[in-house]
Formats: C-alpha cells, structure tokens, sequence
C-alpha cells in the first residue's frame, strides 16, 4: 500500500522503497563503520546479505534489530520487561504515550517488549529531526519505521508540519493499524520530573475528524511509564545543567546528540521496566461535554501524568536519592545501608566522568539526585490523590 504523497518528507520507508535504500545503505562507508562497532562478530557482507533479505520494516526490526537489541539488554541491564500488558487490547494499534529518558533505547526496547509480549507489531517511532545529524543516520532510522518530527522550521511552518504530523498518526493508527511511540514532551526531561505538554496533544488533535475528544481517542493512546535503574547519560545531563546555568544561550551540538546516543545505547542500567497503563478511551468518554478545549487539554496531560507517575517502577537508588537530596530518613524502608552506600558510590563515579574543565561538584551531585529522587515524589503524589 503506498503512502499518500503529503507525508513523503516525514513518513518511514513503504516496503516498495526498501531495497534500493538498503543499497544506498550498504554503499555508505559511515553506515558501514557503524555497522562492523555493533555487530563486531559479523562479517558485514553477511550483515548485509540479511539486511537485503528483508522485504518489509517490521523484518528489518525483527531480523535485525530485535537480537541486537536482546544481546544489548544481556550485556546493558540486569533485567528487562514490559509490565501491564493485560491492560491493552492487542487487537487494535496504539499511540504508546510514554516519559522519555534515552534517545534510542525508550522506542526500541519498547518494541522488544510488544513482540515478546505477542503484540505482534513493534511501534512507528516519532523522533525529532535535530538527531538525524547524517545522511545514513535519517535513511536507517525511516528503514526502522521512523516517522520525522520537524522542528527547525519557522513559526508558520511548525504550524503546517504539527498538522502533518497529527494526519500521519491518524493514517498510521486508522488504515496502516500500526502502533506509535511519541514521548509526552520535546526532548527528554533531564531532571526526571515528567510532564506531558498539551502542546502534544493539541497536535495530535489536529488530524482525524470529529470533536476534539474523538480526535484523540481515533490514536487510543496509552501511557507508560519507563523506569531505568541507572541512567547512563545522567552525568551528561547533569553537564549539561552547569553549561545552561553557567554559558548564557547554551545549545548542544551534534557531537553533543551523539555522544548522548552511543552513552545511552551502551552504558550500563541495571533492571529496566517499562509499565502500561490503560487506554485514556475510557477517560476521555468520563469528560463533560462542555469541557472549554484549553481545559480539555490540560485536564488529559494531568491524566497521563498521573498514569505514569503512579506506574513507575522505583528502585533502592531512587529512594535513597530522595532521602540523600532532603536529608531525611522517610524511605529508609525502601533500601539497606549498603545499598544506600552502592548508590553514593555510584554518584561520585558519575560526578567523576563530568568533562567541564571547572566542575561544580556539589551543583552536580545536587542535579543528579533529583533525577533519581523526582520520580519517587511524583509516585507518592500520584498514588495519595
């Protein structure tokens, strides 16, 4: 089936356009360097040999991507899995709605989890233009069902691409029937305190028909909430507070976006849970029809905030930051004296990897523990209302 015209800037790859892509691939010396560091042990002729017996994205994904990913979690984590699954019906595509902590790994393992879970589809991943810093970078990850978001565009032209965007979704879930990965904010919240913008879903609500609450309930989205016990790239985003705090107009570059990328992918995060929780079909039929639509949008994110925040997976680590950053004992039940000890351990390796020539160790410990602690006090929140 090909994909109408209008979304060919943005839209992944249609299993037509695949093979000559692939060869456009293969021929990329870039992509090949990139290729021989993840897959070390594989000839690339035979890494390529695979590649073009792929017909469609989802073989892509599960011919390639999906034992990468389950050797990455051997080697990466302690442990993985996708909680809350008899929550969704697996008949029908979603927009998974979730928090976002790493660039790659929150879609990918996501997907790992749908198909060990019998989902029987992985999710087309909304991922910002900003990261597609390379020729390769772009065709690889619209190969991987990749749909572009566009956010170097004037005012007038965000307009245009948002409303795009928001028809591609509705495409993607109502005739494609694929799911969605969209992080509930731009970017990710590096201080861990997450928000959903109505901005999100204001966009989502351009596209589709009908009133603003049927718009939204055509995507049946579904928040879930990703919980890593250590975030790799933590110590980079807390660098990355003291160059805003300290350097006025501060913006990452693309060696900035990479290195976050490679991090993310190949540090270390000890158990991994990702939790679903129920579709918001139900909420939004609950709301007043005569919801004002500014009220309408605010009410929905404080929802999703709730459903994620009440389905984190917290750590000993994540309590122990939140008592280490008030200096109180009000969860010591959560953790041992010596697990408290291993996080403190922890931290000051963290602090140490920071690169700033004139590091504030104390300005850096401070950020990092609120990235550990916030969830914690969002959970508590949540789950007392």
């Amino acid at each position: 089936m090909r994909t109408p015209e209008e979304f060919d800037e943005i839209r992944p790859y249609d299993p037509e356009e695949l093979p000559a892509v692939i060869e456009e691939l293969i021929a990329d010396p870039e992509f090949r360097a990139a290729a021989e560091h993840v897959l070390p042990g594989v000839p690339y002729e035979q890494a390529c040999a695979q590649l073009r017996s792929c017909r469609t994205n989802l073989e892509v994904q599960i011919k390639m991507f999906y034992p990468l990913l389950h050797g990455l979690l051997e080697k990466c984590a302690r442990d993985f899995r996708l909680a809350g699954t008899e929550r969704v019906d697996k008949r029908v595509p979603h927009t998974f709605i979730t928090n976002h902590r790493d660039i790659v790994t929150d879609s990918a393992f996501l997907s790992v989890g749908l198909l060990d879970n019998d989902f029987g589809n992985t999710v087309e991943i909304a991922i910002g233009d900003n990261l597609l810093i390379r020729p390769w970078i772009k065709k690889l990850v619209r190969v991987d069902k990749a749909f572009i978001v566009q956010r170097s565009a004037g005012l007038r032209q965000m307009l245009a691409s948002s409303a795009r965007m928001s028809r591609y979704m509705h495409y993607a879930i109502g005739t494609k029937h694929e799911n969605i990965w969209i992080a509930q904010r731009e970017g990710r919240a590096k201080d861990s305190d997450d928000r959903t913008q109505d901005a999100i879903l204001k966009m989502m609500a351009m596209g589709g028909e009908g009133s603003i609450t049927e718009r939204l309930k055509q995507l049946n989205l579904t928040p879930v909430a990703l919980s890593y016990e250590y975030d790799p790239c933590d110590y980079l985003k807390a660098q990355e507070f003291q160059q805003k705090r300290d350097i006025e107009g501060f913006k990452k570059s693309p060696a900035d976006d990479l290195l976050n990328m490679q991090t993310g992918i190949f540090g270390y995060k000890g158990r991994i849970c990702f939790r679903m929780a129920e579709c918001l079909n139900g909420f939004l039929d609950s709301l007043p029809a005569d919801l004002p639509r500014t009220e309408l949008f605010d009410v929905v994110a404080k929802h999703i905030d709730r459903e994620i925040h009440r389905n984190y997976e917290l750590y000993p680590g994540n309590y122990a930051a939140a008592d280490l950053l008030r200096g109180t004992q009000d969860f010591a039940r959560h953790y041992t004296a010596e697990e408290r000890a291993q996080f403190e351990a922890y931290l000051e390796g963290q602090v140490r990897k920071v690169t700033l020539p004139q590091p504030d160790t104390a300005f850096l410990r401070e950020r990092l523990l609120t990235m550990y602690a916030n969830p914690v006090f969002n959970h508590e929140a949540a789950v007392h209302e």
